[in-house]
């Protein structure tokens, strides 16, 4: 069963996301990103964001480091030496979840497929049109909309525009 709320993660990345997605939740994060990367001491990169919407704070990034570090020195899903570096999505951030796709439709991104899509590409760019569990919706600078299946989705995120700033900086008025 998939949940739309954290990011499709398979192999490595899949399993820290596997240990670490309870602990986090349970101190009211969203876990957004796993990206393992080198191989003599890895890095293992964790995004997260605050489940109630507010900035992620650098006290937000020790508070988590801490606790994911602990989490995962007890279950050591790498055996070697490895690095961990906690932080926020930030603007141009990552689209993992379904409900990112669905929050910043209307913003432009850039999408790269795991295998050749339709037209035969990989990469597309344009504005982001919505997503469901299987589908994110894409409409092209031809004008031309694709759906990408979320499940070859390699990596995608947000390209840094003044609307996406704005969007991103601008206080929420809540009644």
């Amino acid at each position: 069963m998939t949940n739309d709320n954290r990011p499709l993660l398979t192999g490595l990345e899949g399993r820290i996301a596997d240990i670490i997605v309870e602990p986090l939740e349970a101190q009211g994060y969203e876990l957004v990103r796993v990206q393992v990367s080198g191989t003599e001491t890895p890095t293992v990169q964790i995004m997260a964001d605050r489940a109630d919407g507010a900035p992620f704070t650098l006290d937000d990034c020790e508070l988590l480091s801490r606790l994911l570090s602990a989490v995962l020195d007890v279950e050591d899903p790498i055996t070697s030496a490895w690095n961990l570096e906690v932080s926020s999505a930030g603007i141009d951030r990552p689209l993992t979840r379904v409900k990112d796709f669905i929050k910043y439709a209307g913003f432009d991104a850039k999408i790269e497929l795991n295998f050749p899509g339709p037209q035969g590409r990989k990469r597309f760019s344009g504005v982001l049109m919505g997503a469901d569990s299987d589908i994110v919706r894409l409409k092209l600078e031809t004008g031309e909309a694709v759906e990408l299946k979320r499940a070859d989705i390699r990596k995608a995120r947000l390209v840094l525009t003044d609307a996406l700033i704005d969007f991103t900086t601008t206080p929420k008025v809540t009644n």
